[in-house]
């Protein structure tokens, strides 16, 4: 299947990332590489490097950014990981970061890989398909209080105790094998009357996809090391899709703006934390009536912006 992926706000990313034709830049999350072109096409003397963990990505985003391969340089890591491997390579001082979360479009209309309830597939959901952790030993695998868990944090759905439960009573008579099995015991767990609103699988899938990738605690451990990686006047564009994402990187960006730790009450500062930055985006920036036209899965994305001293 071709790699295709619509770029969530491209201009207005491409727009805030204010490009330097000798600058340097780090797209963490490569995809097919359509912000990754936009960048790399301004460049002259400057250089990109592309991070994604995802070998379809690797394979889509190479072929797409050939005609610039004298200014590119692709990596298939995590993004977490970003930083430190390409420190070890020698490479530090960035003029600009992307991160564009989530689950890609070619990764849900992938059947196979087992990230959508439309298609009928093992219980996959790695993006990182080197790793040894599927969908399908979480749900199999995890009791049925860490099921709970997942599914009330991770997808905050109200119906979590009851999808747990149901998972663990189907698993008991046979392993829970396929996205539509899941689907199925999803169904049968929720109210008919309470089924109207959105697919009743979304939040569940949603949480179990970020389980098995560990998607939040990745996005946590990494912002304040990208941010102390800018260059002055440099900045970190990303994108978001869901409120837990969001609520990260607010409060992330919130942290490096206004670092200090002192009760309200000191005259001045003592504990002699200071800000790396300022917060570009005080309301994130969300796609163009027309952009939603063209892609109804950007309606949740949020873009948030933040500029280094």
């Amino acid at each position: 299947m071709e790699f295709k992926h619509y770029s969530v706000m491209l201009e207005e990313t491409i727009e805030q990332l204010n490009i330097k034709p000798d600058g340097k830049y780090l797209d963490g999350t490569l995809g097919g590489a359509g912000h990754s072109s936009e960048i790399a096409k301004r460049l002259t003397t400057g250089h990109l490097y592309g991070v994604d963990q995802d070998a379809a990505a690797i394979e889509a985003a190479t072929a797409r950014l050939k005609p610039y391969e004298d200014r590119v340089t692709i990596i298939r890591n995590n993004y977490c990981n970003a930083i430190s491997e390409l420190s070890e390579m020698g490479v530090t001082g960035f003029d600009g970061i992307l991160l564009d979360l989530g689950v890609s479009s070619y990764q849900l209309d992938t059947g196979d890989r087992g990230f959508s309830y439309r298609y009928d597939a093992p219980l996959d959901m790695r993006m990182d398909q080197r790793q040894s952790l599927t969908a399908s030993d979480i749900v199999n695998g995890y009791s049925e209080n860490e099921l709970y868990r997942i599914i009330r944090d991770y997808g905050e759905d109200k119906f979590a105790k009851n999808i747990a439960k149901h998972i663990c009573i189907a698993r008991s008579k046979k392993k829970i094998e396929t996205t539509f099995e899941l689907d199925e015991i999803i169904h049968a767990a929720i109210p008919a009357k309470m089924r109207k609103n959105g697919h009743p699988a979304k939040q569940t899938f949603q949480a179990l996809r970020i389980e098995c990738n560990q998607e939040l605690k990745v996005l946590e451990n990494s912002l304040d090391e990208m941010i102390k990686a800018l260059n002055p006047g440099g900045r970190f564009c990303i994108i978001t899709f869901h409120s837990l994402e969001d609520r990260i990187v607010k409060s992330a960006f919130k942290k490096n703006e206004n670092p200090c730790t002192c009760p309200p009450e000191f005259p001045i500062c003592v504990c002699g934390k200071k800000p790396l930055g300022k917060v570009i985006t005080r309301k994130p920036i969300v796609p163009s009536e027309k952009e939603l036209s063209e892609n109804n899965r950007s309606a949740s994305a949020k873009l948030r912006v933040f500029e280094r001293e």
